[in-house]
């Protein structure tokens, strides 16, 4: 995707521009939520054959990352999803989102599912707005008060 001077595309997760997005987002998490709450994805897991990890660039500095990770039980999950506080509210996490759907689309992998916490209502509204609907627990996740738990099960296109 590239959009004025916005690019999201297909990266390493181990880049050294784009390790402070993770730690970010880790740090983020780790205030709003206990720990046993957070399910962090580390940098090894996402560079494994079965995940995309994408990374949003503005003006060419890397501004904001995400994560499709197929899973051995036929879904794919959302992971990773971060911008950076000076990029938010320009539409790049639709963007983002939409971007990673697509890979998961042309893939025909579905449903796509996520876990987000109770606390984060802009990326609940947007998670809602492009078909995402909650339901419950899946995979290797149990339970939590902090967790909302959704999917999406028609493609795109």
């Amino acid at each position: 995707m590239t959009g004025g001077h916005a690019k999201i595309s297909v990266e390493a997760p181990d880049q050294p521009e784009v390790l402070p997005l993770i730690r970010a987002l880790d740090a983020f998490h780790s205030e709003l939520y206990p720990a046993e709450s957070n399910h962090f994805l580390d940098v090894e897991a996402m560079m494994q054959p079965n995940v995309t990890f994408v990374v949003v660039r503005l003006e060419g500095m890397a501004v904001g990352c995400g994560a499709l990770v197929r899973d051995p039980g036929g879904f794919a999950e959302i992971k990773r999803m971060y911008l950076a506080p000076a990029a938010r509210g320009r539409g790049l996490g639709r963007h983002l989102l939409q971007f990673l759907l697509s890979c998961a689309d042309d893939e025909g992998l579905t449903p796509v599912r996520l876990e987000t916490g109770i606390r984060n209502g802009e990326a609940l509204s947007l998670y809602r707005s492009l078909g995402f609907v909650e339901r419950g627990p899946f995979g290797a996740y149990d339970a939590d008060p902090n967790s909302i738990f959704m999917e999406r099960r028609v493609l795109l296109r």
